[in-house]
C-alpha cells in the first residue's frame, strides 16, 4: 500500500506491561494505543517529547481501558486525532463506566479520572493518513476483546493489539473465544509470511505468534472444560496449572485467572 514506513519506538508501561508504539513519520509521531495508567502514559509522552517531534496522532487498536485510559494524560491538552474503528469507539462508549467502577479501584491513583475516546472513526478498509504515514484499519470483530482491529503501516507492519500475546498470559474473560480462534485461524493464511506483528504486550514477533495464541486458548478452553465438575478452588488452581504448563511466564498470569470463572459460567450454561 501507499505511504512511506517510518521507524517504530515501542514504549512498555511499568505499573502494567503493556505496549504503547511511537510511529516516527515524516510529519510526526502517531502513538498506538495509550497506557491504563497515569505514570506509564506519562512515560510515553516522555519519550514522544525527548524525540523532538510533535505527535501527529493516536490510534486505539481495541476496546480495553490499557490500550486507551491513558490517552487524556499522553496528550495533555493537546488535540490531535484519535482513530479508532466505529466498532471500537462504540464499546470505549458504551463499556468506559463499567471499566470505571472495576478497573479504576484496582488502580487507585494511577487510574486516569479524566479519559478520552477516539474521536475520528474509520471503516474496515480506509486509509488515513497521520504524521506522513498512511495507515490501513481492518475490523476483526469480536475476539480477544469485544471490537478488535489491525493497522497496517505496510503489509509487513501490522500493530495487531491484543489478537495475540508474545511471552505472557492472556485475558479471556469477554467471552469471545470462538471468534478469536477465527480470527487467528484466518489471519494465519492472510498475512505476509514475514510480517512483523506489534503486539499490545510482549516483544513484537512473526505470525508465529498467531499459531502459539490459538494453542494458548485452545489450551485455556480444554482445561477449563476438563475441571467443570471441580469446587472453584479446585478448579482455579488446576486451570492455572494447565497454563503455567503452556506459558511458564507468571507475567498477567492475573489475567489469565481472571478469565476463568467467567469462561466456566459459559461453558457450565451451554452443557
Amino acid at each position: 500500500m501507499a505511504g512511506s514506513t517510518g521507524v517504530v519506538e515501542r514504549v512498555q508501561g511499568d505499573v502494567m506491561p503493556v505496549n504503547s508504539y511511537l510511529v516516527h513519520g515524516p510529519g510526526g509521531i502517531v502513538v498506538v494505543d495509550g497506557q491504563l495508567t497515569i505514570s506509564d502514559a506519562r512515560k510515553v509522552r516522555a519519550a514522544v517529547e525527548a524525540s523532538g517531534s510533535a505527535m501527529a496522532g493516536v490510534i486505539v487498536t481495541h476496546a480495553h481501558p490499557d490500550h486507551y485510559a491513558g490517552i487524556a494524560v499522553l496528550l495533555d491538552g493537546a488535540t490531535v486525532p484519535v482513530l479508532a474503528t466505529h466498532a471500537v469507539a462504540e464499546v470505549i462508549a458504551r463499556d468506559d463506566a463499567t471499566k470505571d467502577r472495576i478497573v479504576g479501584p484496582m488502580m487507585g491513583a494511577e487510574w486516569p479520572t479524566r479519559r478520552l475516546f477516539p474521536n475520528q472513526l474509520v471503516a474496515h478498509g480506509d486509509i488515513v493518513d497521520l504524521g506522513g504515514i498512511a495507515f490501513r484499519a481492518q475490523d476483526l470483530g469480536p475476539g480477544e476483546s469485544p471490537a478488535d482491529s489491525l493497522w497496517f503501516v505496510d503489509e509487513r507492519t501490522v500493530f495487531v493489539g491484543d489478537l495475540a500475546y508474545h511471552g505472557m498470559h492472556s485475558y479471556l474473560a469477554d467471552g469471545f473465544t470462538e471468534q478469536w480462534l477465527h480470527n487467528l485461524g484466518q489471519l494465519e493464511g492472510q498475512l505476509a509470511s514475514d510480517a512483523t506483528l506489534y503486539v499490545g504486550h510482549g516483544e513484537p514477533g512473526g505470525v508465529d505468534l498467531l499459531a502459539a495464541q490459538r494453542r494458548y486458548v485452545e489450551a485455556f478452553i480444554a482445561a477449563v472444560a476438563e475441571n467443570l465438575a471441580e469446587n472453584q478452588e479446585a478448579r482455579q488452581s488446576a486451570v492455572v496449572a494447565a497454563m503455567l504448563a503452556v506459558e511458564p511466564s507468571d507475567r498477567l498470569q492475573f489475567l489469565m485467572e481472571l478469565s476463568i470463572e467467567p469462561t466456566y459460567q459459559a461453558q457450565n450454561l451451554s452443557t
